[in-house]
């Protein structure tokens, strides 16, 4: 059920070109060799630690802290709960891959691809039909200029790249399972979910959950918690049925 960066045009659009502009720029400062670091999958080095899935990792960590300050300045009435449902849906792997299309992330990394004998990894055009390459490696340029210029110029462009994001998640507080579970019960049917991965330490636990519709997949979806990923695949699974 993965959808390929090539027909991501809703999500590009929504993630609004102009307001990416100074994650883009931020990106084209870093030093060659911390962009490359940013872009480097795991099948392209010898070494995993050579990829950027460390680095992708702080920049999770990066967006949410950007999001999360944003959202408890502007929303001083909203409780935990509230601010907590806003901040996953915003910095969910959609949000990332919409985000990391609007800057030029893909064709960051067909750039940085390897070539000769040493290009024997995945070919990034495959990485970019797959779900994760992109929020990922959008998460980890992220990590590579928070290490490079700070937290608060990081932060400030973060926010703006993701600001169409914040404002639509503010404006409709779309609870996504209930939308999705609304649409099929028009036709009096019923959608399940399951958690089918669960990765990384206790204290910073990544859940994989796959949304089904009769015994078929139609979404899937990652979040720190269980019932943010469910969030994640219902989100998926709206798309795919046109909700």
């Amino acid at each position: 059920m993965t959808l390929s960066w090539l027909k991501r045009g809703r999500e590009r659009r929504a993630a609004g070109p102009a307001t990416g502009e100074p994650l883009r720029a931020l990106i084209e400062e870093l030093p060659e060799d911390a962009r490359l670091a940013a872009l480097t999958h795991s099948s392209w080095t010898h070494d995993r630690l050579g990829s950027y899935e460390r680095l992708a990792l702080l920049g999770d960590s990066v967006l949410g802290l950007s999001v999360a300050e944003q959202l408890y300045r502007e929303h001083p009435d909203l409780d935990a709960g509230e601010l907590t449902k806003i901040l996953n849906q915003t910095v969910s792997g959609i949000a990332c891959a919409a985000v990391g299309d609007a800057i030029g992330i893909p064709k960051m990394l067909l750039e940085a691809e390897p070539v000769g004998p040493e290009g024997a990894g995945t070919p990034a055009r495959l990485l970019l039909e797959g779900e994760r390459p992109l929020p990922e490696v959008t998460e980890a340029v992220i990590g590579a200029c928070f290490l490079q210029f700070g937290y608060e110029r990081t932060a400030a462009s973060v926010r703006q790249a993701f600001g169409s994001r914040i404002e639509t998640v503010q404006s409709t507080r779309t609870d996504f399972k209930s939308a999705l579970q609304e649409l099929v019960a028009r036709d009096g049917r019923v959608v399940e979910y399951e958690v089918v991965d669960a990765r990384g330490p206790s204290h910073e636990r990544i859940y994989e959950v796959v949304v089904r519709l009769q015994d078929k997949e139609i979404g899937r979806g990652e979040g720190r918690s269980k019932k943010a990923a469910g969030q994640a695949a219902a989100e998926k699974g709206l798309e795919v049925l046109g909700g």
